[in-house]
Formats: C-alpha cells, structure tokens, sequence
C-alpha cells in the first residue's frame, strides 16, 4: 500500500502466480503497477479534481514510457537476437506502443483542456488498446521469452529491473 499524494491509498502486489517465470513475473507485475495511475486519474476526473488527474495521468505516461523503453532496448533486442525473427512479434509490439504513445498525448492533451467528453473517449480507446496489448504479451510474448532466453532470462529479467525501478522509488 502506498499514498497516491493525492489522498488515496492505493494497493499494490508483487505476489504472482507460481507458474509464472521471470520476465512474465516482473513484466506483468509493472503493467498492473501503471494500471493504477490510470484508474485512479478516472477517479479524479469524475470528481472534477483536474490538477489530480493531470498529475496522475502524467505519472502513469511517465510509467508507461518507461516501461515501453525496456521492453524496446533490452527484452525485444534479447527476443529478436536469440530468434532471428525481427518483423514478428516484436515489430507488432513496437507498432502498438507508437499508437499508445498517440493516446496518451491525446488523453493528456484532453486533461490540460479539462474535457471531460474528450478524456473519456481517449481514456476508453487507450483502456482497450492496453488489455489487448497487454493480454498479448503477457499471455504470448513473454512466455516466449522466457523459454526461448533460456537461461539467460534470469538476466534479461534483472536487466529489465535495473530499467524500472521498484514501487518505493516511483511512489508520487
């Protein structure tokens, strides 16, 4: 548990499921961690608390970005090196987290404008896209990883964490 800043508390776990393996632990670990900022900026912004939302909304972009770097410079690269493959899935990931970064500057764009109507179009546009994309990789992509890495997913793994760094250091 940990304070939003903004008067919330919010919950989150890093306990997973033990059929889970390194990458898709600690990857599908961070998706839920930036799924809170995102809920709770609807929470702000059906209340009207706008400066919150924008707040939260650019936490949760930051976090977001974040974690697409990782992805795009570390597991992707690792992915492609041990597969050959470099116009499969890793390319359709890239793809999605250009059209994510869309939305977000949108949804961002519709919160400094506090647009109620115009956020909440974003926000359900970006909500879907990111279950999908999110259901892929965790589902799909980084169990592939996981076994095709082989041993060296333990270090992917850490490689990854040294890029996003844990809860108690990215807490607003």
């Amino acid at each position: 548990m940990f304070s939003s800043g903004f008067g919330e508390t919010l919950v989150w776990s890093n306990a997973h499921e033990s059929t889970m393996t390194p990458i898709q632990n600690f990857m599908t670990s961070d998706h839920r961690y930036c799924d809170t900022f995102f809920t709770l900026t609807g929470s702000h912004v059906a209340a009207g608390h706008w400066s919150a939302a924008q707040a939260t909304f650019v936490r949760f972009q930051a976090l977001v970005l974040q974690h697409f770097c990782a992805e795009e410079q570390v597991l992707f690269p690792a992915f492609e090196e041990q597969t050959g493959m470099r116009t499969g899935p890793t390319q359709v990931m890239r793809s999605e987290h250009m059209q994510l970064r869309a939305l977000m500057d949108a949804a961002l764009a519709a919160l400094q404008a506090q647009d109620d109507d115009d956020y909440s179009g974003h926000a359900e546009t970006l909500l879907i896209m990111l279950q999908q994309h999110n259901t892929k990789e965790e589902n799909v992509l980084y169990p592939m990883c996981d076994q095709l890495l082989g041993p060296q997913a333990a270090a992917v793994s850490q490689q990854l964490a040294n890029r996003i760094p844990p809860v108690s250091e990215t807490t607003p």
